[in-house]
């Protein structure tokens, strides 16, 4: 997997790097500002763009929408010290695909390079929570589900498992299904409510439970 790091800490940069040549994936640009990257972008093509979220000039946020704006593709997680529940939120409406914290032991930090190289989102357990708990707390829409599209009652059992934060791997275990069915599964959820990612998924099912569900529903 090629990966571009962002980070204002060269240190830091310097040890991921490390870490991520030592496992087989490639790092296409390390860069210590938002601008930078911005920049960067043009040459390098990285599937995966680990992003610090407090950096001088431009917020590693600001710089998130900006990247999936233009380059939508491309994936983006926030790589950060921050566990502020606003942060987590932003970061999901700003296009994330997932949120790591820098405390992570480098096996649980491997672990979530895999899950992203199937596909998935990583937004651990702890996380999940806080999001949940942000959306219960907030009126702001992430998606509509259309009244002639609802979702299927295997579609619901999958947004439940995936709303606790669960992989496709574990969803497909306690559902007794292929993981590539939860794959498809997932892809008929994100299309039918018109979101994104799985964040933004893990935060719809919080707004529905929370009693104010998508209109039109």
């Amino acid at each position: 997997m090629k990966v571009m790091l962002v980070d204002d800490h060269p240190l830091v940069r310097n040890g991921i790097a490390s870490l991520l040549n030592a496992a087989g994936h490639e790092v296409v640009a390390e860069v210590g500002s938002g601008q930078e990257a911005i920049e960067a972008l043009i040459d390098a093509t990285p599937d995966l763009v680990l992003m610090d979220i407090r950096m001088p000039g431009m917020s590693g946020l600001e710089v998130t929408r900006v990247i999936k704006a233009r380059h939508p593709d491309t994936k983006v997680v926030m790589l950060t010290v921050s566990d502020d529940e606003q942060d987590l939120f932003e970061a999901v409406k700003s296009g994330a695909h997932g949120y790591l914290l820098k405390d992570l032991e480098a096996a649980d930090f491997f672990d979530a390079l895999d899950v992203i190289q199937r596909g998935e989102a990583v937004l651990p357990t702890r996380l999940a929570g806080k999001l949940l708990d942000e959306f219960r707390s907030q009126s702001v829409h992430v998606g509509e589900a259309p009244e002639d599209h609802p979702l299927s009652s295997r579609e619901q059992e999958i947004l439940a498992l995936v709303a606790q934060g669960l992989t496709n791997r574990e969803v497909a275990e306690k559902s007794f299904i292929s993981e590539n069915t939860v794959k498809f599964h997932m892809k008929n959820i994100l299309d039918k409510l018109h979101l994104q990612n799985r964040s933004q998924v893990v935060a719809w099912a919080a707004r529905r439970e929370s009693g104010n569900p998508p209109r039109g529903r």
